[in-house]
């Protein structure tokens, strides 16, 4: 089985299934009056189908062979890790930076405006978040 679409959509599935059965642990509610397992259920099962579909569609294309490339996995935890401890230490406007200029070396081009847009309008995310919805953010 080396078909990425396949595996795609397996995984998916999978990890619906997880938060999904996570999620019957808590009061689902009703529709009118949601309880705290209602939200992730929902997403679990629109995720579920998500990867039903992927894996049905798989049947129908080529397939692609399935490759890891541990270098860009490297990159991506490093950009992770480095998120983390910038938000920690600095802020966490710098960290929000750091994860996008250092994520996006582990894809086929590198754009230093693309990057700075991409960082502007996740900072402008975390202030609405922190600004509209009062979430403690330590953004600066």
């Amino acid at each position: 089985m080396n078909d990425r679409n396949l595996l795609k959509g397996i995984f998916l599935v999978a990890i619906s299934l997880v938060f999904g059965i996570g999620a019957l642990k808590y009061n689902i509610g009703k529709v009118e009056r949601a309880g705290p397992g209602f939200f992730p259920l929902m997403v679990s099962a629109i995720l579920f189908v998500l990867g039903a579909l992927m894996m049905i569609r798989s049947r129908f294309t080529d397939k692609i062979p399935f490759t890891f490339n541990v270098k860009n996995i490297v990159i991506i935890l490093a950009s992770l890790a480095a998120f983390a401890i910038l938000s920690e230490y600095i802020n966490m406007l710098t960290g929000i930076v750091a994860l996008v200029f250092v994520s996006t070396l582990a894809g086929t081009s590198y754009s230093i405006k693309r990057n700075a847009m991409i960082a502007a309008v996740l900072i402008a995310i975390a202030f609405v978040f922190q600004k509209g919805l009062g979430l403690q953010l330590p953004l600066y």
